[in-house]
């Protein structure tokens, strides 16, 4: 199958400060991709380089990426001035815009708060309509930079669940970044592990049914092996300690090049702030 990404010798640095070091990549239609590091590995740069983001680097490669793709950051991004649905109608062009927008909220359960202000919203309920938001535009590509790092663990498994459902009903491309190895293996098709600006490791995921009594095990051994590449281990540094703590979260039971984004931008001043 032809990738919807492609990435080849991709080569990013800031003044003279290498972040990314001949990276390739390719990424599937309706693949689930998961990028892991360490920070400082450049992850965040490899996602900014194929949102078109990257405007105070400098560097090499080609980057193929479809027309239609969205961004999901870490912090929601709402405009605080406009009620729920007209974030998620934000630059939506067509006469059902209304309609596409509502049905969105209905996708991340947050029908019937069209007419809420962010402000009136929980953490994870900003981060749904950002992902409606997102999802409205129906793109081919979502790239999501640590969508739910700033959840708490019981709001953030069920983003997990809402998260993968969506992505199974839409068939999106997706690229994760991700310090979560639980939430890789959860979510993911195939985990991408960067180092020093390089790819160190690709690992193919994919975790039978919850009802198969072989799954604990494969998780446990793809959780080890992908801590492993990140340099955790037992009796490691209390960083290492802290961050293998914060993965110990508990579980539910049972193209074109260079295209223009389907982002859209506030001018503020001299910045420019970017909502997916």
């Amino acid at each position: 199958m032809t990738p919807i990404v492609s990435v080849r010798n991709l080569v990013r640095q800031f003044t003279l400060k290498g972040v990314l070091d001949g990276v390739d990549l390719d990424i599937r239609k309706g693949e689930f991709v998961a990028l892991l590091g360490r920070s400082g590995s450049g992850k965040s740069t490899l996602l900014r380089a194929l949102a078109d983001l990257d405007r105070e680097a400098t560097g090499s490669g080609d980057i193929r990426v479809p027309e239609r793709l969205s961004v999901v950051f870490q912090d929601a991004r709402l405009l605080p001035w406009k009620r729920v649905l007209g974030n998620v109608m934000l630059g939506l062009d067509g006469v059902d815009a209304e309609v596409r927008a509502r049905r969105a909220l209905e996708e991340v359960e947050l029908g019937g708060r069209e007419a809420s202000w962010p402000s009136e919203l929980s953490g994870g309920e900003q981060q749904r309509v950002a992902l409606a938001r997102s999802l409205v535009r129906e793109p081919d590509l979502l790239l999501a930079d640590e969508p739910f790092g700033a959840l708490d663990a019981l709001t953030r498994i069920r983003m997990h669940g809402l998260l993968k459902r969506l992505s199974a009903w839409r068939h999106p491309a997706v690229l994760l970044v991700t310090h979560d190895v639980d939430e890789a293996i959860e979510l993911a098709d195939r985990a991408v592990v960067l180092d020093t600006g390089k790819i160190l490791a690709e690992v193919n995921l994919g975790l039978p049914p919850r009802s198969d009594p072989m799954r604990d095990r494969l998780h446990a051994g793809l959780r080890a092996r992908l801590l492993g590449l990140l340099g955790v281990g037992e009796g490691g540094s209390d960083d290492a300690k802290r961050r293998e703590g914060s993965l110990q979260t508990p579980r539910e039971t049972p193209p074109m090049i260079r295209p223009a984004l389907s982002l859209v931008g506030l001018r503020l001043g001299k910045g420019e702030e970017y909502l997916g």
